[in-house]
């Protein structure tokens, strides 16, 4: 099996990068309690997606495989998410349940936080249509490699329990559970650099 190329965004293929993001995200549990019409989840997808990891692109951590079969969006040590934007969002746009409890569910995500200097990723996805051809590991795969070389920690939030089984193989430890009221669970993850 040919290992996939993992490209680096240009600030010009926002677009195409959250499209395959919208696509990998159709069946999330967190962004589907937030949306769960499909046209409003797809109508507000990308402004989340920006807000949540946006600034990954001035920062060149958005990467892509294939014809953007698959992506992810990191931010680099120090870079957060426009939190209020997104709060905004859920206000305006969410279901009754995610209006009312999304809020209390991004505090606690933030309290997980690590202190220390780390990369976090908001989102990784890869298109249904490609599951199970090693998109994903690649993607993951290229920025830990970034994270060992640099002595950082990493950190993200997995809002599936399917995927704590993949983040676990590329070295990432569960911390705790998230969940508030009808919200679905969410999964703080922590990885330490790996020494070579």
């Amino acid at each position: 099996m040919t290992i996939p190329i993992v490209k680096t965004a240009m600030e010009s293929e926002e677009g195409s990068v959250i499209d395959a993001l919208k696509l990998a995200f159709v069946a999330d549990p967190a962004t589907r309690w937030v949306w769960p019409d499909p046209q409003r989840y797809l109508s507000h997808f990308s402004s989340f997606a920006k807000a949540f990891g946006g600034k990954a692109f001035a920062n060149k951590s958005a990467h892509y495989v294939g014809n953007y079969s698959g992506a992810a969006l990191w931010l680099p040590p120090d870079v957060h998410p426009d939190v209020d934007p997104l709060i905004a969002l859920l206000q305006s746009s969410g279901s009754d349940e995610a209006k009312k409890d999304g809020p209390v569910v991004f505090e606690k995500m933030s309290s997980y936080h690590p202190n220390e200097p780390h990369w976090y990723l908001p989102l990784l996805g890869v298109d249904p249509l490609h599951h199970g051809k090693g998109l994903g590991s690649a993607l993951m795969q290229h920025a830990t490699a970034t994270c060992d070389k640099d002595n950082k920690f990493a950190y993200l939030e997995s809002s599936n329990s399917k995927n704590i089984p993949f983040y676990k193989r590329h070295g990432f430890e569960l911390l705790g559970t998230i969940q508030v009221n009808t919200s679905p669970s969410i999964f703080p993850m922590f990885r330490k650099p790996r020494k070579f």
